[in-house]
């Protein structure tokens, strides 16, 4: 018994020890902007940015984490800064800026963080020892954010619009929103415990009247023989525009509001609906272990074959998919997990899930932490991190935590007196028997009584779930994928024919390379012109018109499909995972992680477990397309380069000449970040690339800076060139420490005193213009990755596959022939950071024979 509560003290204690680092450093690189960027240890501000796309509704300059974050501090026992923390957002916090929000995420991270905060508020101020002076002032602002909340529901079904203008509303001239049509499930339908809290701590009945509705429309529209409901829906017409259904992204708050609807407010329906809802789950939905979408018309038939991390809230698995792939290696540090592992063991007491507790704390400790807070995974292939640190980590995941390992004695409340919000804020159960001035029954709802053979579908069934080897359907394809070129005779180009070449094959996409003069001629006699963007790449786009004949045309034709043909089938089978470089030395320790583009030649990390360590240095020239001039910095490092005026492939092979041995290219398109481009592959020059022996990565322009960055601060920057971010533990850090104290310090300082200067003439040399090169550089479409292509004329790059967010195709094959056809690519990327943290050794000081003895416990039990 001893050692359990030693385990639960060392880990209750460790939350609060993270949430701390968490928390202050938001508060000190941040506040007041909405979300810290951990890597970068800055605030992130909504237009300062760049775009993330839907991610950025949630940012409305209302310093989003810390009214997300205000119940967490006193379920944390931290009343002190709760007060300093409530006096910051009603003295900083505006809500009257004119920029356009997510209803959705509004509702639950702001309107429910201020309501959240009123409650715990009132509540320390009833018992007498804090919070004296509040006078309602969080519910005033969630009350005069209600209203700006309100035009949204300016429509015929009551279903609200996906955004809002907190200053102009909606369909205003001014607005920039109010035109769109359809919203989200989970959206229009995870409303009713805030709107319905805010009316009745206030007296004003509209805002749960609203919320009501919108839940009753989206009831009345379910699919009647399923009773199942769509992700997305037309908020004018109510017609299901996205048809599949589960419990996941899109949905997944929908069906826990109903239920929490019903014991928060009293009411019946509610109740009833979820029953129902809950009924269709387990016949279609569930199909153990597994939670898939299925098709709310045809329910038997499955949507998709994986699962998303939002539907871990029900119950909480996260890792399977029937087809045994990473569909999105992403990981947002979202709280789900956790929220369903303290759920599960408060109605089990099951200590397994104190064991999963401990997992997680571990694993983020291990993985997402960096010196500057917590870093979501970009890419858990790599172990590498985005610099992202949403509100809802703050909000949900430490305060699932720590109450996973909190006793009664350690809250200075009763949590079993509140109900938790989708975003974890806590609201009073009280609240049923306030100003209910809403009927408490819907005689209109149509319930559907449940039984027990109802739940015979949640036996497994292993038929479903392992039909067959995974690897059966690509076993097959890949001896057919080349049958038909191999064995059809070819034709004559008449591009080439006019040229007075004589007969030849056609030219093939595979083939092509842009910087062969004779290839260029025969794409102009095809109507296929290349186009230099901003960002270097080349635009294929083909005008029929243009064509020297209608032949050549067709052949054009054929040309752009092959090519796009090309890469979406490359993007399938024959892409390449990314790299990791992980920053190795003091004080990073392997904490930050970057997440590289590969190379297509030179050495295979993945073969190499180890990986390539060294201190880096910037080349000179910087752009390493000529003989290097300082070899005596290169030799025996890791060089620093800058992307174009030349292939990769000559950079590599002129640094490896000087003596390097590995690369790294920083792009040189300024802002360009991981945050908004998918994974960049690097392609030979067209030639045999045996030659190059040493590992070549690209990271975006955001994350070379930070290496750069880094050099100039600290001097001696060593980094690990690897498929995945290695291990760091506390016995490697004194050793590189030592190290660095001792005789090689003064070597590797005089080193990175050489490195920092080539940096400081970095600025001095002009970049090189894409716009300028003669010579574009060849694509390597053979290992093309994306459904469209692009060319890069600065250096031979390849695209690769983002399963995120695949790119629309840019040529599409009717039945008419097209008159202009387009293909392209954005540039892609991913740079990931990985971050280790040492043990906390002024914890474990007190408690370290404790642990190991309880440890050793537990392996005998076992």
């Amino acid at each position: 018994m001893l050692f359990s509560l030693l385990f639960v003290l060392f880990f209750r204690n460790q939350v609060l020890e993270m949430f701390d680092h968490a928390y202050s450093n938001y508060m000190e690189h941040a506040y007041p902007a909405d979300e810290l960027m951990p890597l970068t240890c800055r605030g992130r501000v909504r237009g300062q940015e760049p775009s993330r796309g839907d991610v950025d509704d949630a940012l409305g300059k209302f310093s989003l984490t810390l009214i997300d974050t205000l119940d967490t501090l006193v379920v944390l026992n931290k009343t002190k800064e709760f007060e300093e923390a409530v006096k910051k957002v009603i003295k900083d916090v505006n809500l009257d800026n004119d920029i356009v929000v997510s209803v959705f995420e509004t509702n639950i991270r702001v309107l429910g963080g201020l309501l959240g905060g009123h409650s715990v508020a009132i509540m320390l101020k009833e018992k007498g020892e804090h919070m004296q002076w509040y006078n309602g002032e969080l519910l005033h602002m969630a009350k005069e954010l209600g209203y700006k909340l309100l035009p949204a529901f300016n429509t015929t079904s009551g279903l609200p619009y996906p955004r809002v203008n907190l200053k102009f509303g909606v369909r205003h001239p001014e607005a920039r929103t109010g035109t769109e049509t359809d919203t989200c499930t989970a959206c229009a339908g995870t409303l009713i415990l805030e709107f319905a809290a805010l009316s009745r701590f206030t007296g004003t009945s509209i805002f749960e009247e609203y919320a009501r509705k919108a839940l009753d429309f989206i009831w009345e529209k379910r699919q009647r023989s399923s009773n199942l409901v769509g992700v997305t829906i037309n908020i004018h017409t109510g017609d299901w525009v996205r048809k599949d259904s589960g419990v996941g992204a899109g949905i997944d708050s929908y069906y826990e509001y109903l239920l929490k609807a019903y014991v928060l407010l009293g009411d019946d329906s509610f109740l009833e609906r979820f029953n129902t809802h809950y009924d269709a789950i387990m016949r279609y939905i569930s199909q153990p272990p597994l939670l898939l979408d299925v098709h709310i018309h045809k329910p038997m038939l499955n949507a998709r074959t994986w699962m998303d991390s939002l539907l871990a809230f029900f119950p909480g698995l996260q890792a399977f998919t029937t087809d045994f792939r990473v569909h999105w290696a992403q990981h947002p540090l979202r709280p789900e997990f956790a929220e369903s592992t303290y759920f599960l063991y408060k109605a089990t007491g099951d200590p397994y899930y104190l064991e999963v507790g401990k997992t997680l704390i571990e694993n983020l400790n291990k993985y997402a932490r960096v010196p500057c807070g917590f870093a979501a995974m970009k890419d858990v292939r790599t172990g590498s991190h985005e610099d992202r640190m949403d509100s809802f980590f703050l909000a949900e995941m430490f305060k699932y935590l720590y109450l996973l390992f909190a006793d009664k004695e350690d809250m200075i409340f009763d949590i079993e007196d509140y109900i938790f919000t989708t975003e974890a804020h806590l609201l009073p159960l009280w609240l049923s028997t306030t100003n209910q001035t809403i009927s408490k029954k819907n005689t209109t709802t149509e319930y559907t009584e449940l039984d027990d053979s109802n739940f015979d579908w949640t036996c497994p069934n292993t038929q479903i779930l392992f039909p067959n080897d995974p690897m059966f359907a690509q076993s097959i394809r890949e001896p057919l994928k080349n049958v038909v070129d191999k064995s059809c005779p070819r034709g004559i180009s008449r591009a080439e024919e006019s040229l007075g070449s004589g007969p030849k094959p056609p030219l093939r996409a595979r083939d092509f390379m842009a910087s062969n003069p004779e290839h260029l001629e025969i794409l102009k006699k095809m109507g296929v012109s290349l186009i230099h963007l901003k960002d270097g790449r080349v635009q294929l786009v083909q005008h029929a018109v243009q064509a020297a004949s209608s032949l050549d045309a067709e052949d054009g034709l054929r040309f752009m499909q092959e090519m796009i043909e090309l890469s979406s089938q490359q993007q399938k089978e024959q892409q390449l995972p990314p790299r990791a470089v992980q920053i190795v030395s003091h004080p990073f320790f392997g904490r930050v992680v970057l997440t590289a583009g590969p190379a297509q030649f030179g050495m295979d990390l993945s073969k190499h477990k180890s990986g390539t360590r060294g201190f880096v240095v910037t080349i000179k020239p910087y752009n390493g397309c000529s003989e290097i001039t300082n070899p005596e910095a290169v030799k025996e490092k890791i060089a620093l380069m800058q992307r174009g005026q030349c292939m990769f492939a000559e950079k590599a092979r002129n640094i490896q000449k000087a003596g390097a041995i590995g690369g790294i290219v920083i792009d040189d398109n300024e802002g360009s970040s991981s945050d908004t481009a998918p994974l960049f592959q690097m392609a030979g020059d067209g030639k045999n690339t045996d030659d190059i022996t040493i590992p070549m990565l690209f990271l975006f322009n955001k994350e070379g800076n930070i290496i750069l960055d880094a050099i100039r601060e600290y001097e001696a920057v060593e980094v690990l060139l690897s498929d995945k971010a290695k291990d760091r533990d506390l016995e490697m850090e004194n050793m590189d420490q030592k190290l660095s104290e001792n005789d090689s310090h003064k070597q590797n300082s005089e080193e990175a005193s050489s490195a920092s200067q080539d940096v400081v003439a970095v600025s001095e040399e002009p970049e090189g213009e894409s716009s300028d090169v003669t010579d574009p550089d060849s694509l390597s479409p053979a290992h093309a990755d994306s459904d469209s292509v692009s060319i890069s004329d600065q250096d031979s790059y390849t695209p690769g596959t983002d399963e995120a967010s695949t790119p629309e195709p840019a040529c599409m094959q009717g039945d008419n022939q097209p008159q202009e056809q387009k293909t392209e690519t954005e540039s892609n990327s991913k740079v990931n950071w990985d971050n280790k943290v040492q043990p906390m050794e002024s914890i474990l000081a007190d408690w370290n024979e404790d642990i190991e003895a309880f440890e050793m416990m537990e392996k005998d039990e076992l």
